[in-house]
């Protein structure tokens, strides 16, 4: 399990810097839109961020 999470802690690092990588004019405005949104707004964008992962991983998992 720990060599699992540590894989998948590095595939986020590997996403986060290909969108860097790839276009950072592109990555700077949306954050720069985020840090205009309310608290509220956030959390939410975040359940369902978190809610996809989550629902992806079952997903993933069971068709292994």
């Amino acid at each position: 399990m720990p060599v699992a999470l540590l894989q998948a802690l590095c595939l986020v690092a590997v996403i986060e810097g290909l969108f860097l990588f790839a276009a950072p004019g592109l990555w700077r405005r949306t954050m720069e839109q985020l840090l205009g949104q309310p608290d509220t707004a956030l959390r939410r964008l975040g359940a369902v961020v978190l809610v996809a992962g989550l629902a992806s991983l079952w997903w993933v998992h069971s068709a292994l």
